[in-house]
């Protein structure tokens, strides 16, 4: 039997006040400011008054390379947050925001799916409390002041054909990806080659996420560098003098955000950063708010376990000062038969007829993948979980030797149907994760702050994707040069590949060794405090394909949304 529409499930959840959850998690009230009947944002006064409380358990869930459809990874972490409560935990959920340019794209909403979901469901999908938009604007605020400083003179020598800064936008657009801004009269300011990305690709989201206070968000708005000066020096926001005004368009989007699954676990909903070109994790500041609001803490990292969780260890947990317990890799059948290599899954197509045939020896073959994500994450010093996101069309011999390939690289693993059963579907994976987290870890980072960039670059190439060697551009070789002169060279790397495969080709399946990661340009995000490079043709702003969600979405009569996925 068909499930309901996601749409469908969410209407038909049963929401208990925000105020009462609030109070089992502990939440002093006077830190809560409601937005709505269904939504609150939570001051960030409450990170010291519950810095005394005990500390939850910290779970990340990652997941193998997925395929184009994603894995439902955020449907998992859904899951097991309720799936707790299954077994007696209490659990608090932390995820990223939905982009909207998704939403109305290919891949529809971020709120989990069946009936592990973050509700309201249209809420979330939609502005939200308009953090997106908040990012948008201080992100444009500060492009208009480049453009302006342009005009009235450039006091500061600002090089026109160098600089970084592009300007934003939440929607999928990609007649804006290039465009020359400063066409007209001489009033109408000076023309110069631009374009736009979209919003969870902007260096403040990304600073956003990984920001610790307001004042340390204030000073990462000044540190941001926007371009150089004709003698190859940075120019930051602070000396365009705009980095106040930045802070104060941030002040309420810089608290986290608290809604609740169908099966009223609380969730933290904050910040999203584009998982591509940065961190692709919810934020700190959620986090620690979260980790003193039960027994169990889970959040998610974008991609796979080779990205999202990569960036989770070493940028995320060297800012946040808290490190995980656990971490969960989300498989699923068919993303493994994809990377036997015989399959070839597009977003918005139906999957191949012999891709749905019983076959565990495909799932074998792709397994390479998975053992080598598990291996990433032991390479953190964390115990690895398996959690086999089952779909209605998988055979239990599948699931079986994706067991038998997690037990033979000594992971735990379950099976779970969250989607289709909530909670109860994710209880035995809350087990578990639970055993995993009671162990004794040894986390580490993959490589000391004092390691020089190309160093950084070169470990984790090598021991996260299995690179045999890197390759650098001239170009990329005169960046990385400039930024070690110029002091960045302390901080971490979070390097801009695809998410379709460990290495930096997106054909390439399974776990490829032998191959050069090719860095073609290197830029830095030195006020959200990473340095990243770009290996391979990265979309900053994605397009609308032929089909895409917003011809579905609609308003009736009475102003309930349908169509909404």
């Amino acid at each position: 039997m068909a499930l309901p529409s996601d749409l469908e499930i969410a209407r038909g959840a049963s929401l208990k006040p925000l105020d009462d959850i609030a109070a089992e998690m502990g939440l002093p009230a006077h830190h809560l400011e409601p937005y709505g009947r269904n939504v609150m944002k939570i001051d960030l006064g409450a990170i010291d008054e519950l810095a005394d409380a005990p500390r939850a358990k910290y779970v990340v869930v990652s997941a193998i390379t997925p395929t184009p459809l994603g894995e439902g990874k955020t449907t998992t972490t859904v899951g097991i947050g309720q799936g707790f409560k299954h077994i007696g935990k209490r659990a608090t959920v932390a995820i990223r925001q939905p982009s909207m340019g998704p939403t109305f794209g290919i891949k529809g909403g971020a709120a989990g799916g069946g009936y592990s979901q973050v509700v309201p469901m249209e809420t979330l999908n939609l502005h939200l409390t308009g953090d997106m938009h908040a990012v948008t604007a201080a992100h444009n605020l500060l492009a208009a002041m480049i453009d302006n400083h342009l005009y009235q003179g450039n006091q500061l020598a600002l090089d026109q054909h160098n600089i970084t800064w592009r300007r934003v936008m939440d929607v999928n657009d990609r007649a804006l990806r290039n465009l020359v801004v400063g066409l007209g009269g001489k009033a109408d300011g000076v023309p110069r080659q631009t374009g736009f990305d979209i919003t969870a690709a902007s260096e403040v989201m990304a600073l956003l996420a990984l920001t610790t206070s307001m004042t340390d968000m204030r000073e990462r708005l000044g540190r941001i560098v926007v371009g150089y000066d004709a003698d190859g020096q940075p120019v930051t926001a602070e000396q365009l003098q705009v980095a106040g005004s930045m802070a104060v368009m941030l002040r309420e989007a810089i608290k986290p955000n608290l809604l609740q699954t169908l099966e009223n676990t609380p969730v933290l909903v904050h910040t999203g950063p584009f998982g591509n070109i940065a961190t692709g994790n919810s934020s700190v500041v959620a986090d620690r708010i979260g980790i003193h609001c039960g027994d169990f803490l889970v959040t998610e990292a974008g991609f796979g376990a080779d990205m999202g969780a990569e960036r989770f260890f070493n940028i995320k947990c060297r800012t946040s000062g808290l490190t995980p317990d656990a971490a969960v890799i989300v498989a699923t059948v068919r993303a493994l038969k994809a990377h036997s290599g015989k399959y070839r899954v597009v977003a918005g197509k139906s999957l191949p007829a012999e891709m749905l045939a019983e076959n565990p020896d495909d799932v074998a073959v792709g397994a390479a993948n998975l053992r080598k994500q598990i291996e990433n994450v032991r390479l953190h010093g964390v115990s690895p979980v398996v959690a086999i996101n089952a779909f209605p069309g998988d055979f239990a011999s599948e699931h079986d030797a994706i067991r038998q390939v997690a037990e033979e690289m000594g992971a735990r693993v379950a099976v779970c149907t969250n989607v289709a059963d909530g909670g109860k579907g994710a209880a035995l994976l809350a087990e578990v994760i639970t055993e995993a987290a009671a162990e004794p870890t040894d986390f580490r980072f993959l490589y000391p702050a004092e390691a020089s960039l190309k160093e950084k670059i070169e470990t984790v190439a090598t021991k996260i994707y299995g690179a045999a060697d890197v390759e650098y551009s001239p170009q990329a070789t005169r960046q990385l040069d400039t930024y070690e002169r110029a002091g960045f060279g302390k901080l971490p790397v979070c390097i801009a590949k695809t998410h379709l495969s460990i290495s930096s080709d997106p054909k390439l399946k399974g776990a490829p060794t032998g191959w050069t990661l090719p860095v073609r340009e290197v830029r830095a995000s030195v006020g959200a405090g990473f340095v990243y490079p770009i290996c391979g043709d990265m979309r900053t702003m994605p397009g609308l394909g032929t089909n895409p969600a917003a011809t579905r979405i609609d308003i009736g009569p009475d102003g309930e949304i349908v169509g909404l996925s």
